[in-house]
Formats: C-alpha cells, structure tokens, sequence
C-alpha cells in the first residue's frame, strides 16, 4: 500500500488492512527513511527539512507502533524492528544532524518499548546499519558527496553493504528463533563503527 509514514490516518488504513486480510499483526518492520541532501548542521538546515526528517524517520515508526501494538497485545505478542544507523552514535565530518538525531531517538524510543511492552510478550530491538547500495546512498553520491569516500575508506570489508543483508538479519529479529532478543541494538555495518582511522 502506498504510504505516507507520518500520516497517522495512513497508519490506521495500513494496519487496518493488515487486521482486515491476515487476521492480526505479528511482525511491524519500521525501515521507511529519508536523508535529504539539505540536512546539514543545525546551524544551517532549513526548519522545514528538520521538520520533514524528524516526521518520517521517528514520528513515523512511533505511529507504527501505536497502532500496531495493540493489534499485537490481542494476539499475545509480537516483534517490533526499528531501522536506525550507525549514525545514532557516531558524528561526522560531513554533518547530518537532523538524520543523525532522529535516527538516536529511535534507538531511545525502541528501547522504551522493550522494556515496556516485554512482559507482554512484544519484542521491540534496533537494526542499526552501516551506509547500504539504496537509492537514497545514491542520491548523495549523486550531488557529489564528498563524504561518500571518506566514509568507504573506515568499511574494513572494502565495502557499502547490500539491502538484503540487512533484510536477513529483520528476517531473523521478525521469527521467534529471536524470541530472547529484546531492546538490542544490532549493528551491521562491515565493521565501519571499530574502525579507527
């Protein structure tokens, strides 16, 4: 379904439509992001650019999680998956604070969940990429990022990472072979954050 994330009336519809054909909501994957080119630092990053990021990339996931955990609760559990990055906790010489905050609350944010929600049986934990192939990596690269080799450089691996990759670690935290992992940040970056250049 085509879907504006921080559209609460998008929410109902979707996790309506969910309820509606499959009986519940076990799994909520909140991956849906954006990192415009004009986020910079907060001394120079229109308000309306803050405002857009923040919109997408927290309030949307929290929006998700309204909606989704009671669907959750009713069915006696459920998995919650959250998208955050590397950039949650790390700065940059080619800053991208409104990204880089939003993507920090959500870990905050997620963490609350798990505590919260545990004891009824929703799981709630954090994927937290290293730079991934995505058109939205590309759109930077595109403008002449001047980060983008920079960044390349700290990947031990001698690479960006692979969309897939990332979908077979959600895959894991959606199944209950993940049933004891709970509030965890899980890096998956080809080792960029150890990297001490």
């Amino acid at each position: 379904m085509r879907t504006d994330v921080s559209s609460e009336e998008d929410w109902r519809r979707v996790i309506g439509q969910a309820v509606e054909r499959f009986g519940g909501v076990d799994v909520l994957y909140n991956n849906a992001a954006v990192a415009p080119v004009e986020d910079g630092s907060v001394v120079d990053v229109p308000l309306e650019v803050w405002d857009r990021i923040l919109a997408v990339n927290l309030t949307g996931p929290m929006l998700g999680c309204r909606h989704a955990i009671p669907q959750m609760l009713r069915r006696g559990g459920g998995s919650i998956i959250n998208t955050s990055s590397i950039r949650a906790f790390v700065g940059g010489s080619q800053p991208i604070d409104a990204y880089t905050a939003s993507k920090g609350a959500l870990v905050s944010l997620t963490r609350s969940l798990a505590v919260v929600y545990g004891p009824q049986g929703i799981r709630a934990n954090i994927i937290a990429p290293g730079t991934i192939r995505t058109p939205m990596a590309q759109v930077h690269d595109a403008h002449g990022d001047p980060g983008s080799q920079m960044r390349l450089a700290r990947y031990p691996v001698g690479r960006f990472g692979e969309p897939e990759e990332i979908a077979d670690l959600a895959l894991y935290l959606a199944s209950d072979e993940s049933r004891w992992t709970n509030g965890a940040v899980m890096v998956i970056d080809g080792g960029a954050m150890i990297n001490y250049v």
